[in-house]
């Protein structure tokens, strides 16, 4: 089989394309053969060296596929044969097949593509947890997503809908007509304006509930600020730390810098102003599977409601994945990245 290796730290040319024997099943294994594979900011992350949960290099990134089972381990119900599978995966999922247990199996909803399912795992427990779990959004509340035209901001953006929350999203002006369209209430376009202004000026000064940051350092203290009370602060990334990098040092430069630039927030403060802060990490939550299966269990009964529809904005072959880290860069994409083998 062939999978997407990364070499070493560096740009786009430490990608490459191997060929290694096919897997065969542990006994508590199941082998699915990848039709489609997610890219996530995390694997651009882990390219740069600024990803410090990633495995050592050279590996395999990926956290979910879509695909159909191929084999199953002695200890595995035979059911799951030939079955269309959507999957969760630690690492390695960009391969033309991985290797999972079973809690991390789910059956591929009928009425999704495989590149529209392996759309779900990732962007879509991440807004769930954010919104609902942690976030514990209201329909009389307002929420601001922060990167709302990306694929966690999409998702973030259907479940809001769905609360029937008044929802706010930063995104760059080209990608207000699509987002605006989906149901987004006020497009803000930070690349021309100052984010927290417009909000403030749309709000009348008052901020909202509940924000979703992936932006990280001097960000979060701004995103704290227009809070209203009770107002809650959800942090799930540092994407602003790899703009202008490559790898090596000044990638490790970049990460130093967002660090000092990053809050404190003091338990005093937070009893003043009646706020909340929490973070999301889904690389942490391996030992909560029974937990990530009710979740999982939920974003599927929304795709089988109608509610949660995972948006594909481009597919990249395996040989192109070097395009598909650049596109996501380059903030091109409106909701979810693909690779296919």
């Amino acid at each position: 089989m062939r999978q997407i290796v990364n070499t070493s730290i560096g740009g786009y040319e430490v990608l490459e394309v191997q060929e290694v024997p096919d897997l065969e099943p542990d006994s508590n294994e199941i082998i699915i053969n990848v039709k489609a594979s997610g890219l996530n900011f995390a694997d651009i992350l882990a390219r740069k060296g600024q990803y410090p949960d990633g495995p050592s290099k050279p590996c395999v990134m990926g956290y979910e596929v879509s695909g159909v089972v191929d084999s199953v381990g002695d200890q595995v119900d035979d059911k799951w044969l030939d079955k269309e599978v959507v999957a969760t995966t630690r690492f390695k999922g960009q391969a033309e097949q991985v290797a999972v247990r079973e809690a991390q199996l789910f059956e591929k909803p009928d009425r999704l593509s495989f590149k529209e399912a392996a759309a779900l795992p990732v962007n879509y427990l991440t807004a769930h947890i954010l919104i609902q779990v942690m976030g514990s959004l209201g329909s009389y509340e307002s929420i601001l997503i922060h990167n709302v035209g990306g694929g966690v901001g999409i998702a973030a953006l259907d479940i809001a809908k769905h609360i029937g929350a008044t929802t706010y999203g930063t995104s760059s002006k080209r990608k207000h007509k699509f987002l605006t369209e989906r149901g987004l209430d006020y497009a803000i376009d930070y690349r021309n304006k100052d984010w927290y202004e417009e909000l403030m000026e749309l709000t009348d000064g008052k901020g909202v509930e509940l924000i979703t940051d992936p932006l990280g350092g001097k960000e979060w203290k701004r995103s704290y600020k227009a809070l209203r009370a009770t107002g809650r602060l959800g942090m799930f990334g540092i994407s602003s730390a790899s703009e202008g990098t490559t790898g090596g040092i000044g990638a490790m430069w970049s990460m130093l810098k967002m660090v000092v630039q990053m809050p404190f927030f003091h338990p005093l403060s937070l009893l003043e102003k009646n706020r909340g802060v929490f973070g999301v990490n889904l690389g942490h939550l391996w030992h909560e599977p029974e937990k990530a299966k009710i979740w999982m269990n939920d974003i599927l009964k929304g795709v089988e409601d109608g509610w949660v529809n995972p948006h594909v904005d481009a597919t990249f072959s395996f040989d192109n994945v070097g395009e598909a880290h650049q596109y996501i860069e380059e903030r091109k994409n409106i909701g979810k990245v693909i690779l296919t083998p």
